[in-house]
């Protein structure tokens, strides 16, 4: 026999399994987006310290808008870490759509620049990368979305 409090017990544990798992079940299913680097450019390099602007596209893969409150991100260049970057501003990007930031990666990693600028004298090879960070969003139902993309960038040459 079942006293009353822990009837009472039952259901509220009950009810607050189904509250907490109830966001899940009601809310739509989210397709992560995809980030990549569009652009790199050298905006300062000294011995002691080197900073890139680094161009960010975000695609939204959704038929509804992503509101991003920001993204942090660690990135590698030819397999070596160079730093970490963020957007600094808030964006929407559309349903089914896209939007790019600009962020500055700043690293004073003279050894790593020494493996990596071989890399960018060959323009025949593209430069692999791999972000890895999280999308933090406005969406009730989905706060921070992790990621971990890699692609790679044409290296273009300047020589006519």
């Amino acid at each position: 026999m079942v006293t009353r409090g822990r009837a009472m017990l039952a259901m509220l544990l009950a009810g607050l399994t189904l509250a907490s798992g109830g966001c899940a079940l009601f809310a739509p299913p989210f397709e992560r987006p995809t980030l990549s680097v569009v652009g790199v450019e050298v905006e300062e390099a000294q011995l002691i310290e080197q900073r890139f602007r680094f161009r960010i596209r975000v695609q939204n893969p959704n038929d509804r808008p992503l509101p991003v409150r920001g993204i942090s991100f660690t990135i590698e260049l030819a397999g070596e870490d160079l730093g970490s970057g963020a957007s600094v501003n808030a964006f929407t990007v559309p349903p089914l759509g896209e939007a790019e930031f600009d962020t500055v990666v700043t690293t004073n990693l003279a050894a790593t620049l020494l493996k990596i600028v071989p890399r960018l004298k060959d323009s025949t090879r593209p430069l692999d990368y791999r972000l890895v960070g999280k999308v933090a969003t406005d969406l009730a139902f989905l706060r921070s979305i992790p990621f971990d993309q890699r692609g790679s960038l044409p290296i273009r040459s300047r020589a006519p």
